[in-house]
């Protein structure tokens, strides 16, 4: 399990939205617009993914 990646990469814009939204963004490690981050898949980032998962692109 601790081999599995899952990668993100921000496809909308931050404009308008949550700052906790933001900060979780933030977070997965993602700066700007389609920017790509290569993250554990743990029940933890779910969850941050799950949140703001309209502004996401997600596979693995």
């Amino acid at each position: 399990m601790a081999d599995k990646k899952i990668k993100v990469t921000l496809v909308k814009s931050l404009i308008g939205t949550k700052q906790s939204h933001r900060a979780t963004v933030r977070g997965l490690g993602l700066r700007r617009l389609n920017s790509t981050s290569e993250l554990q898949d743990t029940p933890a980032v779910r969850g941050m993914i799950n949140k703001v998962s309209y502004l996401l692109k997600y596979e693995g």
